[in-house]
């Protein structure tokens, strides 16, 4: 019986993607279990997997883990990416709910009408340059270090990189004003392990097409 922890999720970014992103950081493979009918997905409750009846699903350590936020504090705490007390946890877990909040923007934005499209991207460049961005961008001025926390990679860190390369997907310019983050964006993207999950061929999902939209409609959409 294989190992590797087990990801359950459509073939596409949605909530599994800051879950690839955390383990490919670390340096952990894994393998992939794609849903692709409302059969398969509704089996799954069925036979009483998904504790609350959603995805994703992470089978980890002889857990079968659901809830993103819960199975990312424990690949970050499995790993050694949740900083080294619990001051810094709270860090680390202050700046993740507010690159979340910016990532649930994006997350939703592919199912948006087309007629709000234009004022939804509006909001998310609104949100990142002057809510999001501004605070990363002093934190890094201000203690002079390469990551966030604790002058150590933390999943903070990866967390942030996701969300400044989803962001500049569809405002290529929305780095321009932030030094700071630029250069983090260099450090973080050459990283081995990140760098080779940012090569064609890894685990990371494409930025969502039609044909992603209607599977994630056709099943869980009642």
């Amino acid at each position: 019986m294989s190992r590797k922890p087990r990801l359950t999720y459509c073939n596409g970014r949605g909530r599994m993607e800051p879950v690839r992103w955390l383990l490919a950081a670390a340096g952990v493979e894994f393998e992939e279990n794609f849903l692709e009918t409302r059969e398969q997905y509704e089996k799954l409750i069925k036979d009483g997997v998904l504790m609350f009846q959603q995805v994703p699903l992470v089978e980890i350590d002889g857990m079968k883990m659901v809830q993103t936020r819960a199975i990312l504090s424990y690949i970050a705490g499995k790993y050694n990416l949740y900083g080294k007390d619990l001051k810094e946890r709270a860090l680390i877990d202050m700046y993740v709910e507010g690159i979340t909040d910016l990532m649930q923007m994006i997350l939703t934005f592919p199912f948006s009408p087309p007629e709000a499209k234009e004022k939804n991207l509006d909001s998310i460049k609104e949100r990142a340059t002057n809510r999001y961005f501004p605070v990363f961008e002093k934190v890094l001025k201000q203690h002079g270090q390469e990551f966030l926390v604790g002058n150590k990679f933390s999943w903070a860190d990866v967390q942030l990189i996701e969300a400044i390369l989803a962001v500049e997907e569809k405002i290529p310019a929305v780095l321009l004003g932030f030094p700071q983050l630029q250069a983090f964006k260099i450090r973080m993207s050459n990283m081995p392990t990140i760098k080779k999950f940012l090569q064609p061929g890894s685990p990371r999902k494409p930025p969502p097409d039609e044909h992603y939209i209607e599977t994630v409609l056709k099943i869980f959409k009642k």
